[in-house]
């Protein structure tokens, strides 16, 4: 379970942070699913509990101030490769489109690629849909991370459930070994 839970925050506003309804460590376990506390980085997180009805990267960010550059999405799909079927995270800036048959394709080295089904990504990833992230997935998943993630200063990504969110500075996902960084989005524009 994670040691600390607070990162320093200097992108948003003194005011707009005391808002937010940490969550704290030694409470984790009764808010997170497991498997996600146990992933968790021993430091550099901010678990903070959102309401349902703002979960959703859109009413996440007019609710709570953080703009869709800074909001991270977990995106599961379901990929095959050399005859097997595979599933994959792919952590992308609501901001900005996936290239899902260019890029992304190539990154896994897809033959076929499709989202994955609402059912099979919350079944596979223990996780409520909406609230998927790369913390806590299955060990034979890929976690592609696009590398405009690693340009902002902090981003906020789902928790694993729709009622909690991360906030962290991107280089948590660039030390955790399980993340792989490549450009898998559209010019913005």
């Amino acid at each position: 379970m994670p040691v600390d839970s607070h990162i320093p925050v200097t992108m948003h506003s003194h005011e707009l942070v005391q808002q937010l309804d940490v969550i704290p460590v030694e409470q984790l376990g009764a808010h997170l699913p497991a498997h996600v506390v146990e992933q968790l980085p021993v430091q550099g997180v901010t678990v903070f509990a959102v309401s349902d009805d703002a979960s959703d990267t859109a009413e996440f960010s007019a609710r709570y101030g953080f703009g869709l550059e800074d909001c991270a999405n977990t995106i599961v799909v379901r990929y095959k490769k050399s005859g097997a079927e595979h599933y994959a995270a792919l952590v992308s800036l609501g901001s900005l489109r996936l290239d899902i048959n260019g890029a992304v394709k190539a990154a896994l080295g897809a033959q076929r690629l499709s989202f994955a089904r609402r059912e099979d990504a919350v079944e596979h990833s223990g996780m409520e849909f909406g609230g998927i992230t790369a913390f806590g997935l299955p060990d034979d998943w890929r976690i592609l991370v696009d590398a405009a993630v690693m340009e902002r200063a902090q981003i906020v990504m789902g928790a694993g459930v729709r009622a909690a969110k991360l906030l962290l500075a991107p280089d948590v996902l660039r030390q955790w070994p399980r993340c792989e960084l490549a450009s898998l989005t559209l010019p913005a524009g």
